[in-house]
């Protein structure tokens, strides 16, 4: 095993100017991470210079069997943590071969959204906070759990240290250290209140690069759990009863937001937001309902409450926004399982150009 381990950290620069870049995109469930790997002459820095490839949308569940070309037009690149060198990790999206986005491209309307000239000049920050839970793999129950038993209640676990409270820290560390070399703006990580559950914090990023980087987290962290034999889960809520479900809450601002007078700004976003709380809660994820009860730090799903330092709010706006009087606020609506693409294309797309 140990000539495995050299032949997989073999240095290529070395000895060739080539590289490899994984183009990873999105498959058709929506939550799916597919990739795979091609040659390149020697290092890309620039996305634009990269050239497009194809895949077979027919395995996908993206394109039929008999027109089942897929092309994907790479967006961004990161530095690759498993390879290293001058390896990149190449964020794409997916066309037709005559140029049209397929539908399960969420990318594609956000970016549009995102280049609007009135979104481009707010510079829409975002930090995105991704809750998910550990299992083990031959039962798909969490990591530390008793092979169908259960835990002592909930309260122990929660940013927590010890080896009867936090259960896979080695995959959440690496994880950590992965994203910061890879250049995701990674800001945190934190153990949750379900002992087996952990959290990571993508951001401040701009509009677009939002999506950008927390896919490619999602990615890594993917790639780490299977080198680890452990089950990744993005289930809002893995555990019915009296366990905490599983969110991605999305903190949101804009310049105006930012800058002298911004609570009031912010307000007015809210009530925006209230009108279109169905059409958010349709886009926020599946299994959603099974989370947003008004248990366990949630709003109930059918109702729109925003509050400042409310943890069972929709909306939670911080003591510090209020104190200083402009700043950013929290959307604690969106399941764990959301698309980014959609979910901060969506806030931006009501608070910025939406008129009621």
């Amino acid at each position: 095993m140990s000539l495995l381990s050299d032949l997989i950290n073999l240095n290529l620069s070395e000895t060739t100017d080539k590289i490899i870049a994984e183009y990873i995109w999105i498959g058709g469930s929506g939550m799916d991470i597919r990739s795979k790997a091609r040659t390149l002459p020697g290092p890309v820095t620039d996305p634009s210079k990269l050239p497009t490839w194809n895949y077979d949308g027919s395995s996908t569940g993206q394109a039929p069997g008999e027109d089942s070309e897929v092309i994907l037009y790479p967006q961004a690149i990161f530095k690759d943590p498993f390879r290293r060198g001058n390896n990149i990790l190449v964020m794409c999206d997916c066309y037709t071969p005559a140029g049209e986005p397929i539908p399960t491209n969420k990318r594609f309307n956000a970016a549009k959204i995102f280049s609007h000239p009135d979104v481009a000049a707010e510079e829409t920050w975002y930090g995105i906070e991704q809750e998910y839970t550990l299992l083990q793999k031959d039962v798909k129950w969490p990591l530390g759990w008793p092979v169908g038993g259960y835990p002592g209640p909930q309260g122990p676990y929660y940013c927590a240290a010890g080896v009867d409270k936090a259960f896979g820290r080695d995959v959440v560390d690496s994880h950590y250290k992965a994203c910061l070399y890879a250049g995701i703006n990674i800001s945190g990580i934190n153990g949750e209140v379900m002992p087996g559950q952990w959290e990571f914090q993508v951001g401040p990023a701009v509009g677009i690069s939002a999506g950008d980087e927390l896919w490619i987290a999602r990615y890594i962290l993917e790639r780490i759990t299977e080198i680890a034999g452990v089950v990744l889960s993005f289930d809002p809520k893995p555990i019915q009863g009296d366990w905490n479900g599983a969110g991605a809450h999305t903190n949101y601002s804009t310049k105006s937001m930012r800058s002298d007078g911004g609570y009031e700004v912010i307000k007015k976003a809210i009530e925006k937001l209230r009108k279109r709380h169905k059409e958010h809660i349709a886009a926020y994820g599946e299994g959603n309902e099974r989370r947003l009860t008004g248990r366990h730090e949630t709003a109930d799903i059918n109702t729109f409450v925003w509050g400042v330092a409310n943890r069972g709010a929709s909306i939670r706006v911080g003591r510090e926004t209020e104190k200083n009087g402009k700043g950013y606020f929290e959307d604690r609506r969106p399941a764990s399982n959301m698309d980014p693409y959609v979910v901060t294309s969506m806030i931006a797309e009501t608070t910025i150009l939406w008129k009621p």
